[in-house]
């Protein structure tokens, strides 16, 4: 029986990357002695993307005397020591894994910084694959990001899937497009009333885990 795949996003679904930028930010700006004003800046400019080139802003803006190599390294070396993944969810993991799904990631973001956050939380131990936009320059929503990210799970969007994630265009509306069924992350939000609904809505990863194994376990049933 072909093992069903389930691709989940990353940032603000596995991990909060919220929390651990505004963490982050606020030790940053402390150790270059900069300003609230400046700690804004920072803030808001890894939160919108976070990139080498996003650091030679910074450091042009704010007149740091490091290179940019140097913060963005320094940068990546921070967010992994400060990001977790809770245990529940990497039980979760391996809960479907063992229950027969191909389990995957489709990430955007850098390599460098989405590698290092999979690594120090234990997740990129307990996927099939992994798909970083930056690898090929293909980015949610587009078809071609799900299409690499099922590949590296070995298997094809043709077979049919999931995809998990908190992100309403990017995640729900690009997995849809790319044929797969959806659950959306809330995370305390309401649905955007003017875009098409996800197939299932829950308050935390863990649910979304939780709603694939009854999924799984039903469809198990029906083929007895």
């Amino acid at each position: 029986m072909q093992r069903p795949l389930v691709l989940f996003d990353l940032d603000n679904t596995l991990v909060d990357r919220w929390g651990t930028l505004a963490e982050w930010a606020a030790e940053f700006t402390t150790r270059h002695g900069m300003e609230d004003e400046e700690q804004a800046y920072v803030l808001g400019m890894v939160a919108e993307r976070a990139y080498l080139s996003t650091f030679d802003a910074i450091r042009a803006r704010c007149q740091l005397p490091v290179s940019t190599a140097e913060l963005w390294r320094a940068y990546c070396a921070d967010i992994a020591a400060m990001v977790s993944c809770p245990a529940e969810v990497l039980d979760g993991l391996d809960e479907l894994r063992a229950a027969g799904w191909r389990v995957g990631m489709a990430t955007n973001g850098a390599v460098d910084i989405q590698r290092a956050k999979l690594r120090a939380t234990g997740i990129s131990e307990r996927v099939d694959g992994v798909f970083v936009s930056e690898e090929a320059d293909a980015r949610k929503p587009q078809t071609r990001h799900f299409a690499l990210a099922a590949a590296r799970c070995g298997t094809v969007l043709g077979d049919g899937g999931w995809m998990v994630g908190d992100n309403p265009v990017n995640d729900i509306g690009g997995g849809r497009s790319a044929g797969l069924r959806t659950i959306w992350i809330g995370n305390g939000r309401s649905w955007p009333p003017d875009d098409p609904e996800p197939d299932h809505t829950v308050p935390h990863v863990r649910a979304a885990i939780d709603l694939l194994l009854l999924h799984s376990a039903d469809h198990a049933r029906t083929m007895t």
